[in-house]
């Protein structure tokens, strides 16, 4: 079984307008809602890709009780620690395909909710299931929550991280086996605290990272592409041509495409194609990729050793 864990869920309010007055009114092109939060879109992305996860976390309020809907009318199992503050909404604002987020204040989380998710997971994730940590954390939570969450778990499970910052640091202290660590350019600058200028001090920082026990890294890089270290191969990915409709979700989508190229190859090479095609395949699109989709765009994804 697959487990999706995201503490800082959202719904996320999208608004596209074409004329934005700043210190007027503003009539929207569209708008549309979705459940948000990198697991979820990882467990809506499997979902639509026909294999199943349970997404795991924290919901509160009328908000959360309609992100819980959401994934049900998905058909996506989910087990959710119910809070008495209201789930956050985000707003995700395309103006003239310039892309502003406003994130909301998450809830309050207090030691009970905390106990009761990790029990729940020291219950059900046993050895050989994948554990999907992804995501901001509310800030009532300590930086050490995803570092404390995997202390519960055994050491037989295959774990995918993708968060930034503390939280990322924290959970690399401990030289735990990542199965797979997926940054961006700009969360591996944040960690070492420096900038990259050139594709080779990427990848050697890269290496640093495989260093602390993280097995494949899959840096993305945005309209550049994206980067892929195994244990002992470099390689990168050509990007199928298309339009940008919106790049939300487009990095959940290739967690969520590595795992099932993954699980469908036994292969992380074809894992790495998957997942490049899936995250392109939602930057084409409104909303989250469709199997259809990601599959329309597979054989545009060429792979290159360079190392």
């Amino acid at each position: 079984m697959i487990y999706t864990v995201t503490l800082n869920p959202a719904l996320d309010y999208y608004i596209d307008i074409s004329d934005f007055k700043e210190n007027g009114l503003n009539i929207p092109n569209e708008t549309y809602k979705l459940a948000g939060g990198k697991g979820i879109n990882v467990s809506k992305v499997l979902k639509n890709f026909g294999t199943d996860s349970t997404a795991v976390g924290f919901l509160g309020g009328v908000i959360g009780e309609w992100i819980d809907k959401d994934l049900k009318n998905n058909g996506i199992e989910s087990y959710f620690v119910k809070l008495t503050q209201d789930t956050r909404i985000n707003i995700k604002l395309n103006h003239s395909g310039i892309e502003t987020d406003i994130a909301g204040s998450s809830p309050k989380i207090d030691s009970a909710n905390l106990s009761s998710l990790f029990k729940f997971l020291q219950e059900n994730v046993k050895k050989d299931d994948i554990i999907v940590i992804s995501g901001s954390i509310p800030a009532s939570l300590n930086s050490t929550i995803y570092r404390d969450l995997l202390s519960y778990l055994s050491e037989d499970i295959t774990v995918v991280i993708d968060t930034k910052g503390e939280p990322l640091s924290e959970v690399l202290k401990d030289n735990r086996e990542i199965f797979l660590l997926k940054p961006n350019k700009d969360e591996i600058s944040q960690y070492f605290n420096t900038t990259f200028n050139t594709e080779k001090e990427l990848i050697e920082a890269g290496k640093k990272l495989q260093s602390l026990g993280v097995q494949n890294l899959l840096i993305s890089l945005g309209g550049e592409g994206s980067i892929f270290l195994t244990d002992d191969k470099i390689y990168k990915a050509t990007l199928p041509k298309g339009e940008l409709v919106s790049s939300n979700g487009a990095g959940d989508s290739m967690v969520a495409g590595f795992l099932y190229g993954y699980l469908k190859e036994k292969n992380v090479l074809e894992g790495y194609r998957y997942g490049v095609a899936s995250g392109t395949a939602t930057a084409f699109s409104k909303g989250l990729t469709t199997f259809d989709k990601m599959q329309s765009l597979l054989n545009e994804v060429t792979i290159i050793e360079i190392y």
